[in-house]
């Protein structure tokens, strides 16, 4: 597969680079971010935490609000940032911020117009890796994290896929989509009206019944906006209780949904992931 360097610049030591590539799974032309700590770049092969943005977003928001750089290049982690959804004139769209274009919220849509394009989930488990495995110097190690949306889709792909990811970490994520209404209007729309098909992408569903384990840390501030009608961290937690699974979550007064709460937490999950990585 053929990818386009379009932009490259020097971050402690490594190398902050965006690239654009044809997607055969999304049908379409995608655009990614990677962080490459110093020793990857010194032909060290290093380890990979997939990075899995929020509503709105592209591959752009962490790399640049998150300070995660630092603390990636002390650990020697290289950190990838997909973009949150398909984009483009002919692809199919929403005229509301949480649904369409920004929305993709990492399933495969099965429905009319969606299933063209939005394929997320297979993007992000299967096409990106093989992509960034086989064109950079990183190891097949790999875990995932993610904020809002894209901490519901580190959550039910690391529990999908317990045996790809040696961890998972999540900011104020979506925890139960089956019962908000973000959730609701996007599962409706990608999967249609069959319930069987949400739970298979809903956290709190997920940890419930789960048999497999994967680490698994949660931040979620206090003062979130989103905190009851939306992100529900009440449901991970019985989820977890029911299952035994290692679920590490930690609620933090004055906090709110924003990337100022992701930087004063990241090094902490990075510290997390570069564990587990190191002993898987």
């Amino acid at each position: 597969m053929t990818i386009e360097n379009i932009s490259a610049t020097k971050s402690f030591n490594g190398w902050h680079k965006q690239y654009r590539h044809k997607s055969n799974v999304l049908n379409c032309e995608m655009q990614f971010a990677i962080y490459l700590p110093p020793q990857a770049t010194s032909g060290q092969p290093v380890p990979v935490l997939y990075w899995l943005s929020g509503l709105t977003c592209t591959d752009e928001n962490f790399m640049q609000k998150a300070g995660a750089q630092r603390i990636a290049a002390e650990l020697g982690i290289a950190i990838v940032a997909p973009d949150t959804s398909p984009r483009g004139d002919n692809i199919a769209n929403d005229e509301g911020y949480d649904l369409g274009q920004g929305a993709g919220f990492y399933v495969n849509a099965t429905q009319s117009p969606w299933d063209k394009h939005y394929k997320m989930y297979d993007y992000i488990v299967d096409e990106l890796p093989a992509l960034i495995e086989t064109t950079f110097p990183v190891t097949d190690k790999r875990a995932i994290s993610g904020h809002s949306m894209g901490g519901h889709g580190a959550l039910t792909i690391s529990m999908l896929n317990p045996d790809r990811y040696a961890s998972v970490s999540a900011f104020s994520p979506i925890s139960n989509p089956m019962n908000c209404p973000w959730g609701q209007k996007a599962f409706s729309a990608y999967l249609g009206n069959d319930k069987a098909a949400w739970r298979k992408h809903d956290a709190s569903e997920l940890m419930r019944i789960a048999t497999k384990f994967v680490p698994t840390k949660v931040d979620q501030g206090n003062a979130d906006n989103f905190l009851n009608e939306q992100l529900k961290p009440e449901t991970l937690v019985s989820a977890a209780q029911i299952s035994g699974y290692p679920l590490q979550l930690t609620q933090h007064d004055g906090y709110d949904h924003s990337y100022f709460f992701i930087a004063s937490f990241i090094e902490e999950h990075l510290r997390f992931h570069a564990i587990h990585l190191t002993i898987s």
